[in-house]
């Protein structure tokens, strides 16, 4: 998959989320919760786990870009739920 952004369209044809990086591979969730395994050669340079890609076709090539306000958009909200979460959780220690 070529990175060179500069001969896709503007408008992205779809949103992946990278779920894991093992090994040379990229475990990344299609839209429609699909998931498959990319080569991490085929990623945007300083990708990693939780970056949104924004994916343009061209003449059936693939062009991968890291959105990083959406990235940075959903990680705001993960850290919210997880501080809500939190909040609500006992202090002190849990006797089993």
């Amino acid at each position: 998959m070529p990175q060179d952004h500069s001969e896709a369209p503007d408008v992205p044809t779809a949103t992946w989320i990278i779920d894991a990086l093992e090994g040379r591979l990229a475990r990344v969730e299609l839209e429609d919760g699909e998931t498959v395994d990319l080569s991490l050669s085929s990623l945007p340079p300083g990708a990693r786990e939780g970056d949104v890609l924004r994916v343009f076709e061209d003449g059936g090539d693939f062009t991968l870009e890291i959105d990083h306000a959406e990235t940075a958009r959903r990680r705001a909200g993960a850290q919210a739920q997880l501080d809500a979460l939190n909040q609500a959780a006992p202090a002190g220690e849990i006797d089993l």
